[in-house]
Parts: structure tokens; sequence; C-alpha cells
């Protein structure tokens, strides 16, 4: 399947380029790999393919949606990265919390990942429960990524893969998950 990705600027992609440059030396300073992979994947994670509603569209600057129950101390993240979001205004939110997300992977030792951009800013917050909870068990998470989100088996594995990279406290997900 051929995917087709809106078009920008060539202002916008060296924008990007830049962002991305100065994301890995502010993420690998800060060591907030794991917060900003979490960003980018709680951002895109309220996808709903039924609808077509939902995904990274930069909603999670709004405290509605930072204050989901998923969303648990993502405004951490999103306090980290305005300062830098700042020195880019040609940049969606939707397109820099992606960003930070991918630069997250790469920085940890993952894959390099192409970026495309050009997701728009929406402004509205999707509706709490979108993203999974752990607390639900087995079935609900099946639920949730393969019929809600489209994911296959092995996007799951891989997502959940992302959880191994540090140990994430109580205050942030309101369980306690160790890494492995």
């Amino acid at each position: 399947m051929v995917k087709n990705y809106p078009k920008v600027s060539d202002e916008y992609l060296k924008a990007v380029q830049k962002a991305k440059r100065k994301l890995r030396g502010f993420i690998a300073e800060k060591h907030c790999a794991p917060l900003m992979l979490r960003l980018g994947w709680h951002s895109a994670g309220t996808y709903d393919q039924a609808t077509k509603t939902g995904g990274p569209f930069g909603t999670m600057r709004f405290k509605a949606e930072q204050g989901h129950e998923a969303n648990n101390g993502i405004e951490i993240a999103i306090k980290l990265l305005e300062p830098l979001k700042q020195q880019f205004p040609i940049l969606t939110h939707a397109d820099f919390y992606q960003l930070a997300g991918v630069v997250a992977v790469e920085i940890t030792g993952g894959p390099e990942i192409q970026f495309n951009p050009g997701r728009p800013d929406k402004d509205e917050a999707p509706k709490e429960g979108r993203l999974p909870d752990a607390k639900k068990g087995c079935d609900h998470l099946r639920d949730v990524f393969v019929k809600q989100m489209g994911l296959t088996d092995k996007d799951i594995v891989v997502l959940s893969g992302g959880h191994t990279l540090v140990c994430i406290f109580r205050n942030f997900l309101g369980f306690l998950e160790t890494a492995t």
C-alpha cells in the first residue's frame, strides 16, 4: 500500500531537520528519551480506525488531553519541550511531538526512522479512554490495539518493547512497571 503524505514547503523541511538536530542533543542531555517516546506514542495512540479520528494532531498540548488517566505525567514532556518548540514556530505541535518520539527511538539505539511531516494541529482533544488501560488485561489490550487502532501482533510487540527503556515510576502511570 502506498501512503500519501501531505506536501510541506522547503522551509518547513529545513526546520524539521534543524529541530531534529536540536532534539537529538536536548533529549540526550536531559536523559528524557523514554518520556519523549511516550509523548509520541500517546499522541498517536488515540487513533480509531473505524471513525478515522484521534491520532497525532498536537492535541496533547491541551490540558484536557493531558488530564486523561493514561497520560498521567505527560505534561512533564510538554514542559520540557516547550522552550525548544518556541524556536520552531513554523512546525506544528503535531509534527514536533512525533519528531521528538522518532529522535527518542534513534538515540536509544533503535533504527533510523523516516519522518514524514505535514500533520496539522487540531483544536479539540480526543475523548478519554482511547488509550489502553493496562489494568484491564490482555483481552482489553488486544481490543484496543488490533480492533480500534488496526495494529498487528508485530506492532504490539514493538510497542511493548518501548516500555523496557526505563523503569516508569508510579507517579507517571499510576502503577509500577519495572524495566526488563
